[in-house]
């Protein structure tokens, strides 16, 4: 079975070759363990932000980014793109941001190849029949705002077992440009996890997948950056699932319940909303981590389904956008 923590090694590799072309900066620590740091003490780049998402979907996808909208509405936003033809495993099994590292003052939460190897959490790897035995050496992304030292580095060494030289940290804050392009690159995860978590969806039966977000612009504010992003996909993600059914599957449901529109707590910018739940994820329904707008297309009958819509105004909102003060010329006749 494909090892998602070789196959990104391939992308982390071109990283650490180019890291001045992609404004990002390689260190060692004393204890071998390789850090790449996407925009602690660095700026970052959108090309940086492409390959830091496709390693956190273990290299199995296809990541670009686009300036889709409709320039009439004055709101066209550079957006991320992704295809892949193992969405489970790269969502589910690599992508996810299922690790929370905690190691004396730093905390993280983790995504990436390196949770395969260790299970974590364990019941995801069970439900879509992963794990990756093959690797020798542990990939992790860290959303954080400082960079990791070798306590962290030798806690993920050891969960892993693997020695610490071949482990390779990249990290991003949220409110940088490589954090707000990651987080919008989680516009198919964040599809495959509400199937699994909420709707309790076979997901392995998607066989493949594709989806564009929004890249929510930079917040200096952490708190303010997370729910930017996540708004990002939540109003503005845009998701398509090739579903290969059973006789006993309702599609219509899943595609019903699937959109972030169908969730309760559905209407406001997901800072409010976190705010109320007194920053506590675990108080908000995990319905309202979803795309805005879903298609599924049944390979099975050849059905295809479509449901949510991309909410303009709560992007608008959320983001802080005046359009008022937004002047477009006429063009200049001749």
């Amino acid at each position: 079975m494909v090892s998602v923590n070789l196959e990104a090694k391939k992308t982390v590799d071109v990283m650490i070759e180019k890291q001045d072309e992609l404004n990002i900066a390689v260190s060692q620590l004393s204890n071998g363990a390789t850090i790449i740091d996407c925009g602690v003490n660095v700026d970052g780049s959108f090309k940086a932000g492409e390959l830091y998402t496709k390693v956190c979907l273990g290299g199995l996808a296809d990541v670009g980014i686009s300036i889709p909208g409709d320039l009439s509405e004055k709101f066209a936003l550079p957006s991320v793109k992704i295809k892949t033809d193992s969405p489970a495993i790269s969502t589910l099994g690599s992508q996810k941001a299922g690790w929370s590292v905690s190691v004396g003052d730093f905390f993280a939460l983790g995504s990436g190849p390196a949770r395969a190897i260790c299970k974590k959490p364990a019941e995801t790897y069970e439900e879509i029949g992963y794990e990756d035995t093959e690797a020798d050496l542990a990939i992790l992304t860290l959303e954080a705002d400082v960079l990791p030292g070798e306590d962290v580095a030798q806690y993920i060494a050891d969960e892993c077992n693997v020695d610490v030289k071949d482990v390779y940290l990249l990290v991003a804050p949220t409110s940088s440009l490589v954090g707000s392009i990651q987080i919008s690159g989680r516009v198919v995860e964040n599809g495959t996890y509400k199937m699994l978590e909420a709707i309790k969806f076979d997901v392995t039966k998607v066989k493949h997948a594709a989806g564009i977000a929004p890249i929510a612009p930079i917040d200096p504010d952490g708190l303010k950056a997370m729910g930017k992003t996540n708004d990002a996909v939540l109003f503005g993600g845009r998701t398509y699932y090739y579903v290969e059914s059973d006789e006993n599957d309702d599609i219509a449901d899943v595609a019903a319940k699937l959109p972030s529109s169908a969730a309760d707590g559905y209407g406001k910018p997901f800072f409010d909303v976190f705010k109320e739940a007194e920053f506590d994820f675990y108080k908000i329904d995990k319905g309202m981590f979803a795309p805005a707008e879903v298609g599924i297309n049944d390979l099975t009958t050849g059905k295809i389904y479509k449901e949510g819509y991309v909410n303009v105004d709560l992007l608008k909102k959320s983001f802080g956008v005046d359009l008022s003060l937004i002047h477009i010329s006429e063009p200049t006749r001749r």
